[in-house]
């Protein structure tokens, strides 16, 4: 038996799940509760097949209604109907919002700006992608020195409706030829293809099925390693497990077919393998990893005969990356032993790797290191906004990179030899743009500056902390149109998982909810990376609770500090960011007016049965394991959907080709919510087509995509869009009779 004590929430959802409107209480409702908008018209949801599925569990029976929602569309005439009903359904009630054509017209000129990818140096040519405006795709440019550009790739007219889109690139070590992966639909399937850049024509060479890969030349640009998949059967590539992940070399002007298997772990077939080399081209580094977090590292000197892997690590239980090498002195960052990181090296021509500290651990968490122009640059989070400080080779200080201001460094890129580097800064207020840093004289200075159709300067930005329900501090970013007083209409963004972070950079999709007189709440809760690997541990598997409580204490502080109105927030996330949005919505429903979950992982019972869900055990927890059952079911958006409490209008987004985090999720949670009785306020499905987790989606897609959400968060918490100055904002009493 299971505790009812412990696990009243869910038992209480399995009456939903079930098909009774059982109400349920948690000391802070009743079903009794009056509706927030009493005057709201209830929306009549097509009608949902409900099934008999029930597995038992560890003594529990857990109710599955939906589970036939998780059937393929393109072969399931019946989950195809269901979400032709459900798109008719949103999509005319989306029509009626009134900001709708204000936030695209606002989004047009967010996303019009141009875009620049940190360049990379091959031989005396620099490489780098480009797109301008609101292109749906980005080109990529080749520049000799500080001559003219010329477009090599221009994947906007590969296709019509701009879904076929420009992935990962690399430019062989003379430049002389670029790999490049092609992106369908949205998928997270890859075919590689090889451009002479002398020409700007593609060579024969097709690679198909790569996937979670990189592409990496070999020295003397006769091919590059890459990784895939076996070629899968036939309709089962979107949605099947992943298994036998390979990296392979490929031989420029030979058949696929030719392509020599490099390494793999077949006693091991559920692990990503990827190889990358250091600039000198001596080593290949392999990664392997079981979870997306920690990996194996393995070596390969090139330059030998034997090309047999020299495990460096194994059975990683913290997280590894190669910096790179100084002659056979290996440098690699590690928080083994270092929960904020450090940097420590290995002389790979010894007999047995032995380990030094180069770089201690310092009082900011280390995100990154580069070796450039006879130094090591290293990225810092220093209470979540990054800092770059200088160091020596022998690890001795040697001064900091003066940033612009508050926000974050997302890449670096330089060669040991190279007297400059780049890198890429952004902040709420500013977008993504490249600076190019002379390494000797420590000049630094935009080498693009991107100009952008909005105002970004009416914007500002603050950082606020706040205890969360353990007495965790945690730290919030703000931002919102400067001169704003009083409470305002706010959209409050976490993610916390898988160690990701998030400091402060430029979002096109939010910025317009400032420029309306909107706030944005972006807070650094546990499970993310902010304050290095106690804070990743204190928010994942059993401790995932933590990260919850992050958020519902973030909306708590909104409200009693006044700036949120008591009905005035929208709460967005996606991916595990989405997962947040269920959770948090589930337990604390009187919080928000609106939630917008997009492309979130539901179903925690069941993650693991699709694509790649099995990398993702690690972080969540095995629903097979008892310990990591009764955590999962505890809070899975799912399953927990709580009958007899008013819920804030939820609008849950996907994408057919998805196939990362499948739409199934969404479909099931979706079809749970309608089913049970919780408020007036609509709880609709927006399922994008030839779209997927969100890389390569078209800038047209998107915008139509944001401007939904926008419109619809907008209108549920109070923000009115276009208000001319002078004009009153409406009470929630008026909103509920539009």
């Amino acid at each position: 038996m299971i505790s009812q004590r412990r696990f009243g929430k869910a038992i209480c959802v399995f009456a939903v799940l079930a098909g009774t409107q059982t109400a349920c209480s948690d000391g802070k409702g009743t079903a009794n509760d009056p509706a927030p908008d009493p005057g709201a018209v209830r929306i009549v949801y097509p009608e949902t097949q409900r099934g008999t599925v029930v597995e038992t569990r560890f003594g529990v029976s857990v109710p599955d209604p939906y589970r036939w929602l998780e059937g393929d569309p393109r072969t399931d005439k019946d989950v195809a109907a269901w979400i032709d009903a459900q798109r008719r359904l949103t999509t005319n009630y989306l029509s009626t919002l009134p900001g709708r054509d204000v936030f695209r017209r606002s989004l047009a000129s967010t996303y019009d700006y141009e875009r620049l990818g940190i360049p990379q140096k091959s031989g005396d040519r620099y490489f780098f992608t480009r797109k301008a405006g609101n292109q749906n795709q980005p080109v990529l440019v080749v520049r000799n020195g500080a001559g003219a550009e010329r477009i090599l790739i221009d994947p906007t007219i590969w296709s019509k409706d701009g879904t076929v889109a420009f992935a990962e690139w690399r430019a062989s070590r003379d430049g002389t030829r670029v790999a490049y992966a092609v992106q369908d639909g949205g998928s997270d399937w890859r075919t590689i293809r090889v451009l002479d850049v002398a020409t700007g024509k593609a060579t024969r060479d097709v690679v198909q099925w790569a996937r979670f890969t990189q592409i990496a030349w070999a020295k003397d640009g006769s091919g590059f390693y890459y990784s895939r998949y076996p070629e899968p059967g036939r309709g089962i590539a979107d949605a099947a497990g992943l298994v036998d992940h390979a990296i392979y070399f490929h031989r420029i002007g030979t058949p696929q077919a030719d392509d020599t298997l490099f390494f793999a772990t077949p006693s091991r077939p559920g692990r990503i393998n990827s190889a990358g080399l250091t600039a000198d081209g001596r080593y290949a580094i392999i990664y392997s990893s079981d979870d997306l977090v920690h990996a194996d590292v393995s070596v390969v000197d090139l330059e030998r005969r034997d090309r047999s892997p020299r495990p460096l690590i194994q059975n990683a239980q913290d997280r590894w990356s190669v910096v790179g090498n100084v002659g056979t002195k290996l440098l690699l960052m590690t928080d083994k032993g270092a929960a904020r990181s450090k940097i420590v090296s290995v002389d790979l021509g010894a007999p047995r790797p032995v380990f030094a500290d180069l770089l201690p651990q310092q009082d900011a968490i280390l995100t990154g290191a580069y070796l450039s122009g006879g130094r090591l640059l290293a990225t810092y989070l220093v209470d979540a906004k990054s800092e770059i400080r200088r160091f020596r080779l022998d690890g001795s200080a040697d001064g900091v990179v003066d940033l612009p201001g508050i926000g974050s460094v997302s890449a670096v890129f330089g060669e040991p030899e190279d007297r400059e580097a780049f890198f890429v800064y952004a902040s709420f207020n500013q977008p993504n743009t490249v600076y190019r840093y002379e390494v000797a004289s420590g000049r630094l200075g935009a080498w693009v500056t991107p100009k952008i159709g909005a105002d970004l300067t009416s914007i500002a930005v603050s950082q606020h902390f706040y205890r969360s329900k353990d007495g965790t501090r945690v730290p919030m970013f703000i931002a919102r149109r400067k001169g704003t007083s009083g409470p305002v209409p706010t959209l409050l963004t976490g993610y916390g998982g898988f160690a990701i972070s998030m400091p402060p950079g430029y979002s096109a999709m939010l910025t317009p909810w400032m420029l309306q007189g909107g706030a944005v709440a972006f807070v650094n809760i546990r499970g993310g990376g902010e304050y290095g690997t106690a804070w990743h541990a204190a928010g994942r598997g059993l401790k995932k609770q933590n990260g919850f409580d992050d958020m519902i204490g973030a909306a708590e502080h909104l409200r009693a500090s006044k700036m949120a109105p008591a009905d005035g927030i929208a709460i967005y996330g996606d991916s595990a960011g989405g997962l947040l949005v269920g959770a948090v919505v589930n337990q604390r429903p009187d919080l928000f007016a609106a939630a917008l979950p997009s492309v979130g992982v539901m179903d925690m019972l069941r993650f693991g049965k699709f694509t790649g869900g099995a990398l993702w055990l690690g972080e969540y927890g095995d629903a097979e394991r008892e310990s990591d059952f009764r955590n999962l079911l505890s809070y899975s958006p799912y399953h927990n959907v709580r009958a007899g409490r008013p819920y804030p209008a939820i609008l849950v987004t996907t994408a057919d080709a998805d196939n990362r985090v499948v739409p199934a999720h969404s479909f099931k949670y979706v079809a749970a919510l309608q089913a049970a009785d919780l408020g007036p306020r609509p709880r609709l499905l927006r399922v994008d087509t030839r779209a997927g987790h969100g890389a390569g989606k078209p800038t047209a897609k998107a915008i139509e995509e944001a401007a939904d959400m926008l419109a619809f968060a907008a209108r549920w918490t109070g923000l009115n869009v276009g208000m001319a100055p002078g004009e009153r904002r409406m009470g929630s009493g008026e909103r509920a009779r539009l």
